[in-house]
């Protein structure tokens, strides 16, 4: 009797052990329609021979990321209608929110993750659904917080190389210098023009890609927290040169988060890019003030919009020239933000 409990047993084990793996094999694709329009809500100065700084605030939502090709659909299609107002050349630098590529961490994943009420929710699914994977990353992974650090690691490796694919291929077809937002990846670096990843911490890193769609320079890193979700201030900023002038991205868009200022004012830099997250606006004033101490002659801060699982938002651009500054409208939807330098 009891070898055939024991046979019952393992013979359950190994069926329900069979179903987890064809459930974990499944990705089925939903159908799903998302707002492609855009708006634009701020177009200052006029057309000339230095270019422009294009901010692309998009409206963002789960479903957004099921695949690479609708993300890049959507974002096409924004700037498809920049270049139908005349916004696009070969001087142009795009300028696109901070943790964009993070969330493709959800391409080619469940359905269950899409509707999950919460990220920390979303993010266990991603773990149900990639058990091998998340247990190598388990093991990499950096105390205090292994399992949230581990959860932002399970699929770097496919991330950094969709993250290129998709906003290289951009700046490519678009013939333009295009700051990718950013992404969280464990110790990123360009080796041989390809975006690689480590086993060493985390960083939220921008990079930044020519009118070639090859890297330019490498990672602007900052350190970065998996429990809390958050960026650490940045000490120094890499300065690219670009076909509108020296550029720094700055993570988090804001220059009070600089040790000091002079930072800025010592790598003379002509532009800064300031890509931020689903939340409010810094306060405006504050931030023209050090945009102006800093010597910088444009800046533009754009953000995420829609909702991604319980974080949403509408919040408004920022761009600086000259010594001016202007806000963008709050009202809802996907923003296209022009800088005539």
């Amino acid at each position: 009797m009891r070898p055939l409990i024991i046979l019952a047993l393992a013979l359950t084990l190994l069926a329900g052990l069979g179903s987890y793996a064809r459930w974990c094999q499944q990705r089925p694709v939903s159908h799903y329609l998302s707002d492609l329009r855009s708006q634009v809500a701020l177009d200052l100065g006029q057309p000339g021979a230095r270019g422009n700084l294009l901010g692309i605030q998009p409206e963002l939502f789960a479903g957004d990321y099921q695949s690479l090709s609708r993300l890049r659909l959507k974002l096409a299609a924004y700037l498809d209608h920049a270049r139908e107002r005349g916004m696009l050349n070969a001087r142009t630098v795009v300028v696109l929110p901070e943790h964009i590529g993070t969330w493709l961490l959800a391409v080619g994943e469940k359905d269950e993750l899409y509707h999950a009420p919460g990220q920390r929710q979303a993010l266990h699914w991603l773990a149900a659904s990639n058990p091998l994977d998340f247990l190598g990353a388990l093991f990499a992974a950096q105390a205090p917080s292994r399992v949230s650090d581990a959860l932002l690691r399970t699929k770097a490796q496919s991330m950094a190389h969709d993250y290129q694919q998709l906003f290289g291929d951009l700046a490519r077809d678009y013939g333009i210098t295009l700051v990718a937002g950013s992404i969280v990846l464990p110790e990123p670096r360009v080796e041989h023009g390809r975006l690689q990843v480590g086993r060493g911490p985390l960083y939220n890193v921008s990079l930044v890609f020519d009118r070639a769609g090859k890297p330019l320079g490498q990672p602007q890193r900052h350190a970065y927290d998996a429990e809390a979700s958050t960026t650490t201030t940045a000490t120094a900023l890499q300065v690219l040169d670009t076909p509108a002038g020296r550029l720094g991205v700055l993570l988090g868009g804001d220059v009070t988060r600089l040790a000091d200022a002079r930072t800025l004012a010592a790598s003379r830099l002509d532009l800064l890019a300031m890509p931020s997250d689903l939340q409010a606006a810094a306060d405006a004033t504050l931030l023209h003030e050090q945009l102006l101490r800093s010597g910088i002659h444009a800046g533009m801060q754009v953000h995420l919009r829609g909702r991604l699982w319980e974080h949403q938002g509408q919040p408004p651009a920022l761009a600086f020239r000259a010594g001016t500054s202007a806000l963008g409208a709050s009202t809802s939807g996907a923003q296209l933000v022009n800088l005539w330098l």
